[in-house]
């Protein structure tokens, strides 16, 4: 069995960021995001994320924030069923697999880049496998189909920046701007979805596994 969670960082950066997620979610292959409580637009996404139930959201976690954290934050923790700790990089991952331990935050997204293969980490959980980091910001429908198509067995997660790029994207301070767009049209492209019925990868959320 192999099991996909495409998941979009960034849910909370920017309004046109934030409807592309939903859209990619509505419309495409997008099953999770990982929502920024320090992002100019997080009260816009914490609305949409009421009108998506299905929409399936983690915690994006920021070590810096220029304005710290909203006054909405305390309501967005009070109606998710499920808060997750995301993070990549490998000097801070036994910190947050000990946050996550200590309340209880059952998912971490596995770190270390591609395919890389991570022990276990006692009392949380990561998918089996991990893929997009060296992909986010340059991929299009084939290369993203072509990835669906030799994903190994068990479950992965697929990193992705998907939004649509309007000024206020292009006023703020991100390296991906116009490939936000790119990104969302390969994960609504039919030739994606094709590559998953084909390969018989079964679509899923956190809330799945």
């Amino acid at each position: 069995m192999r099991s996909l969670v495409t998941n979009a960082d960034d849910f909370g950066f920017t309004r046109d960021v934030n409807e592309g997620i939903v859209y990619g979610y509505r419309d495409g292959i997008l099953t999770a995001t990982t929502i920024m409580a320090t992002g100019a637009a997080f009260d816009h996404a914490v609305s949409l994320a009421r009108d998506n139930p299905g929409l399936d959201i983690g915690v994006h976690l920021v070590l810096v924030g220029a304005e710290g954290f909203p006054p909405s934050v305390p309501r967005l923790l009070l109606s998710l069923a499920t808060i997750r700790i995301y993070d990549l990089l490998p000097p801070v991952f036994s910190a947050m697999a000990r946050i996550a331990r200590e309340f209880g935050i059952p998912w971490i997204r596995r770190p270390f880049g591609p395919f890389r293969f991570q022990r276990p980490v006692a009392g949380v959980r990561t998918t089996d496998h991990f893929a997009g980091f060296r992909l986010t910001g340059k991929y299009d429908a084939s290369t993203l189909a072509q990835l669906i198509r030799t994903l190994p067995e068990g479950s992965t997660e697929f990193m992705c920046h998907p939004g649509f790029c309007t000024p206020e994207l292009n006023a703020a301070r991100t390296r991906l701007k116009e490939s936000r767009r790119r990104e969302l049209d390969a994960l609504t492209s039919p030739q994606v979805r094709s590559a998953i019925e084909e390969s018989g990868v079964r679509l899923v959320s956190y809330r799945d596994l």
